[in-house]
């Protein structure tokens, strides 16, 4: 094999991920390994897909918005302004959603505080 094509097992390892994560990007549409008998062999283009398609994953967005950062690679990268704007407003989106849903725990831990002390104080004048 070249230097210029990976295998799966290859790829797994670089990335820390099993063979049947890459088989779900594959499944997805995100890779497209070509074949050489009932071995998949992966390109340059599917290795950098793999990668945006894991730090999406790792950013903890949407397999819609990483297939979206994916194609924005695929039409040239963060070469437009346009592309780059599309970019900055997924982020931004993904990490309001995640600001809120950490507002969101924040309450839900204060409720737990108030129930909890409740109960103890229940506990304490019952036993007083």
């Amino acid at each position: 094999m070249s230097q210029a094509t990976w295998t799966i097992s290859e790829l797994a390892r670089e990335f820390g991920v099993t063979p049947r994560t890459i088989r779900f990007y594959e499944d997805q549409g995100i890779v497209s390994p070509a074949r050489e008998g009932r071995n998949r062999v992966y390109a340059p283009r599917d290795r950098t897909r793999l990668k945006l398609a894991l730090r999406g994953r790792r950013l903890g967005l949407q397999l819609s918005e990483i297939v979206t950062l994916i194609d924005l690679y695929d039409r040239g990268g963060a070469s437009s302004d346009a592309q780059l704007r599309q970019y900055a407003e997924v982020l931004a989106s993904h990490r309001e959603k995640l600001e809120q849903q950490r507002r969101d725990l924040d309450e839900t831990l204060k409720e737990i505080r108030r129930q909890q002390a409740d109960c103890e104080a229940l506990l304490l004048a019952r036993h007083s």
